[in-house]
């Protein structure tokens, strides 16, 4: 794991440090899912005044977007290492904390906490899910997001380019049943587990092969997310596994969790 080379692995480009709210075909159906997803969990959560930390979440335009959703979420914060981002997301609104989850030093606790595409990024999975533990109020809720390495296209190509491995960002990835175990381990209760779409991985890997193929160009300058076929992919890939997920192991996994409120 090359922990020492954080700034290399993670460029000014990245593209979650340039993520925005854009007005791509793919991004508003995602705005509008993201927005679906939001208020089915938020649902679960009781109270007038309810906060949320967003973990590697950037500027917070996802912060955004659950504010919108749900106005009861009045306190909003950010865990991100991208010193970048800081100005944008306190403009918006939102604490913002330019350190790891694992370094997080607060004594505030959290209604909801975000953890979408991020525990496949750190190098102990075990003391971030213990560090959410503590910072999630008893009844709250957690959402993470991950790849699921047991998909159709992490075996198509495991060997070549799976866009989920993210080399060299992802360092642990999860099965279903081995995210429900961690989880569990660790004092949480699944209040529910299932797969969902990743167009973005079949994206970066089918680019690959045209890359292979020499029609098209990927490289630190040009990533294969700013292909002009990448929006078209993304739409494709993502409606190919809404068809298959109903009997298909697709190649991301969300668990939602909570802390029982003891009396």
């Amino acid at each position: 794991m090359p922990l020492d080379r954080l700034s290399q692995i993670y460029p000014p480009n990245y593209y979650s440090f340039t993520a925005s709210e854009g007005e791509s075909l793919a991004l508003r159906i995602k705005k509008l899912l993201d927005d679906r997803s939001f208020k089915s969990l938020t649902k679960r959560l009781a109270g007038d005044t309810l906060s949320a930390l967003d973990v590697g979440g950037g500027n917070g335009w996802i912060l955004n977007g659950l504010k919108v959703a749900d106005p009861r979420i009045k306190h909003t914060a950010v865990v991100d290492i991208d010193p970048g981002a800081e100005a944008s997301a306190r403009a918006s609104g939102h604490e913002y904390y330019l350190t790891t989850i694992e370094g997080l030093e607060t004594d505030r606790q959290f209604d909801l906490i975000l953890m979408l595409n991020l525990l496949e990024h750190v190098p102990n999975p075990v003391a971030v899910l213990k560090k959410a533990w503590r910072l999630l109020k008893p009844g709250g809720l957690i959402w993470i997001k991950t790849p699921n390495f047991d998909s159709l296209d992490a075996r198509i190509f495991k060997n070549r380019s799976w866009g989920g491995l993210h080399t060299p960002r992802h360092f642990v990835l999860f099965t279903k049943q081995s995210l429900m175990r961690h989880c569990e381990a660790n004092g949480f209760k699944i209040l529910g587990c299932n797969y969902t779409q990743g167009a973005p991985f079949w994206t970066v890997s089918a680019i690959n092969e045209l890359r292979l193929l020499g029609l098209a160009e990927v490289s630190a300058h040009r990533p294969s997310l700013e292909n002009p076929l990448t929006p078209f992919f993304h739409l494709a890939f993502a409606a190919f596994d809404f068809i298959r997920m109903p009997f298909s192991k697709t190649s991301q996994v969300n668990i939602y969790l909570t802390l029982p409120i003891v009396d």
